[in-house]
């Protein structure tokens, strides 16, 4: 059913939480997993301060390497892709790059507006991807 599923990761508690479905959903439906991280440029997010680490490339790299390994301690292969840009677009242009079945996102990530919870990059992901999203609580 799922057989290519993106995972946008970011430093938040939300997207380990969402690392256990993750598992779960590519045993079982033997799917593709693609794990995606976005460095997002001090422009681009004018609320965050300048020491965020989403928008340091090592660390960034840092974070798919180490979450690359908890799927391969699980016997799940991994591709994993580094984008610079704004994540809900950079998100749903990697999903229909790779022709993702599924989005599975956690709902508190980092990425929330001064506009609060309704702009955030989940909500935008729910609005623009060519996919279906799961959202972890």
């Amino acid at each position: 059913m799922f057989k290519t599923v993106l995972f946008p990761i970011d430093q938040s508690r939300a997207t380990l939480e969402a690392a256990e479905l993750v598992i779960n959903l590519v045993k079982t439906h033997q799917s593709q997993l693609t794990l995606l991280s976005v460095v997002e440029s001090a422009t681009d997010q004018a609320n965050t301060s300048a020491s965020d680490p989403m928008q340091s490339e090592v660390a960034v790299a840092q974070l798919l390497e180490k979450v690359k390994s908890l799927f391969a301690v699980q016997g799940i292969a991994t591709q994993t892709i580094e984008r610079d840009g704004k994540p809900a677009f950079i998100i749903c242009d990697v999903a229909d790059e790779i022709n993702a079945d599924l989005i599975v996102m956690g709902c508190r990530g980092l990425g929330l507006t001064e506009e609060g919870a309704n702009d955030s990059v989940t909500n935008r992901v729910i609005n623009l991807s060519p996919c279906p999203v799961l959202v972890v609580p």
